[in-house]
């Protein structure tokens, strides 16, 4: 498995990293033993960096039970903080992941998403300082935040990493995000690069997700949307044919072609799917 730094400076991870979203059950129903088997089996084929968060539902407590037997010493461990970002909402939020992940400390603690017109991006940043300081995360980030929101939390504390969607569907963070983080030295953990399976080649336009799988209700994989994105993939399947790879392989080398990438977050609900990876 190849690595690249997370930020200028920063750590070395895995340029694929493991998605925690789906073994929380974010994607349908996963059985506990499988969900573990999951993340072993993605750390055994040499994937270092796993992402989490306070909003995916079961999944760092699931996390914390597949990171015994001495795997926990063998990952850089991501979670995030989801809702309440007040210095207290933000303690709390820390110590309940710590105790559901079952460490004393994780790598990177990233704030999940920008909200500051509820809570004061001074006050979020300047607290996500303070438990770096005293060593409950080696690192902070943020993520799904665009340039100008980076640049005002980056002005309170510096940070190593933001966690944005991009794909080669989702091209929304090329003009100015990448361009930004490329100068301060940020490292991306870019999230869906799958398009939550849009660019896996896996469906075909008259698949039907279950109620319990989140895509069910996107309109992105309902009809005449559907279908064209279904279109989409049959051209990007020859084009995989045509350098040797499956499309998964294509959608993650795509991501992994800007310098400002640093590792790409890839959901697993099996074993059999991290190994395609």
């Amino acid at each position: 498995m190849k690595t690249r730094e997370l930020g200028r400076q920063g750590p070395e991870v895995s340029v694929i990293g493991l998605g925690a979203w789906p073994i929380g059950g974010g994607m349908g129903v996963v059985d506990e033993a499988v969900a573990i088997a999951t993340v072993r089996s993605a750390i055994d084929a040499g994937i270092t960096l796993l992402d989490t968060a306070q909003a995916y539902r079961t999944s760092e407590s699931t996390l914390g039970r597949a990171l015994g037997d001495g795997y926990r010493d063998r990952c850089f461990l991501a979670t995030k903080v989801s809702s309440d970002y007040s210095p207290t909402g933000i303690r709390t939020a820390m110590d309940n992941s710590l105790r559901a992940l079952g460490v004393d400390h994780v790598d990177l603690y990233q704030v999940h998403s920008w909200r500051a017109d509820v809570y004061p991006i001074e006050s979020t940043m300047e607290t996500m300082a303070r438990l770096q300081e005293e060593g409950k995360t080696r690192f902070i980030g943020v993520s799904n935040f665009n340039a100008e929101q980076m640049s005002q939390a980056y002005g309170v504390a510096p940070f190593h990493s933001s966690q944005p969607r991009y794909n080669m569907i989702d091209r929304h963070i090329e003009p100015t995000d990448l361009p930004f983080c490329e100068q301060r030295g940020i490292g991306n953990l870019v999230h869906s690069p799958l398009a939550k399976g849009l660019l896996t080649g896996k469906y075909r336009a008259d698949h039907v997700f279950p109620d319990e799988d989140e895509r069910s209700g996107f309109p992105r994989f309902q009809g005449k949307q559907f279908a064209a994105y279904m279109q989409l993939g049959d051209r990007l399947r020859e084009v995989a044919h045509d350098v040797g790879c499956t499309m998964v392989q294509l959608a993650i080398a795509w991501c992994l072609r800007q310098p400002a990438v640093s590792c790409v977050l890839v959901g697993a609900k099996s074993p059999s799917q991290v190994a395609d990876y």
